[in-house]
């Protein structure tokens, strides 16, 4: 009986620490769970977290899309306008040569008329001078013509 009492009390021991286990088991089990209940939790917020940046990225996305046409719109009317402003500048160094050229055609056209002028001005001289000249000669022929009639 002695050996069947030992047994009953190994036993029991044995029964003792099974019971300790699996409190101890249970103890860990809610643990894990609570702490897998957790980590649902946060994969959850993660996944929302996820969708709403993939919604951000792709707003972005289409911004950065309108945006960048918007700059190539801007960067062709800012080609056009530089071509343009080129094609002026061209066109003004032209009609500022051709100014410069058209004041000394003026110049020697200006200098050509005051020689004109003063050639003009000595033919009016002259031929008042030559006139007088002419004039003085008809009397002294006139005068000569009398003296030789009446001589």
């Amino acid at each position: 009986m002695e050996a069947i009492k030992k047994k009953m009390q190994a036993m029991k021991v044995e029964k003792d620490n099974a019971c300790d286990r699996c409190d101890a088991c249970e103890e860990a089990s809610k643990v894990a769970k609570l702490r897998a209940e957790k980590a649902e939790e946060e994969v959850l917020e993660l996944m929302n977290k996820a969708r709403q940046l993939e919604t951000e990225l792709d707003v972005t996305t289409e911004r950065l899309s309108l945006i960048t046409l918007q700059l190539e719109e801007k960067e062709k009317s800012l080609m056009a306008a530089e071509a343009e402003v080129n094609a002026l500048n061209r066109r003004v160094q032209g009609l500022e040569e051709d100014l410069e050229k058209t004041e000394e055609k003026l110049l020697l056209a200006n200098q050509k008329l005051d020689k004109a002028a003063t050639a003009a001005d000595d033919s009016e001289r002259m031929k008042k001078v030559l006139a007088n000249k002419a004039e003085e000669d008809e009397k002294r022929m006139a005068k000569l013509e009398e003296e030789l009639k009446e001589a």
